[in-house]
């Protein structure tokens, strides 16, 4: 049989579980920022991760429910969503980076770490805050005065 035409891996597994499998190791990788798993997986991973990113950038309330959907809890897209997308502004694309680390020792499986290319800082800037207006007395407090 020939594999003209098609597309990704299959990693010995059925549809929902293979869209389950990319959408937990997403989430995974958002929440810890780097994951080490395998080299195919992590192929597989990249592609779906970046889509997201680009999507979490826009921000606009399509774009954030599809992040939503994109991922397996509603912490880790918000945490994309909110924190490590404007992080990311600078880039257009290639926010992922595979690194190939060790053989596993059950299987001799290539294992691979995926992290953000850029340093993903955990807190989000606080707005700085403008000095309090000064506001004229109220009713009550003329009130009071007198």
């Amino acid at each position: 049989m020939h594999r003209h035409g098609y597309k990704g891996r299959k990693f010995g597994r059925e549809r929902d579980q293979r869209k389950a499998l990319i959408k937990g190791l997403a989430t995974s990788l958002v929440e810890y920022g780097a994951i080490e798993t395998t080299l195919e997986k992590a192929k597989e991973l990249r592609p779906y991760a970046e889509r997201l990113i680009t999507k979490a950038k826009a921000g606009d309330l399509h774009n954030r429910r599809q992040v939503i959907a994109g991922l397996s809890t509603l912490d880790a897209a918000y945490r994309l969503v909110d924190v490590i997308a404007p992080q990311l502004d600078s880039r257009d694309s290639g926010y992922l980076r595979i690194k190939r680390t060790k053989m596993r020792v059950g299987d001799n499986a290539q294992l691979a770490k995926i992290s953000f290319v850029d340093e993903i800082k955990d807190s989000v800037a606080e707005p700085v805050e403008k000095a309090p207006k000064t506001t004229t007395a109220t009713a009550s407090e003329k009130k009071g005065a007198k």
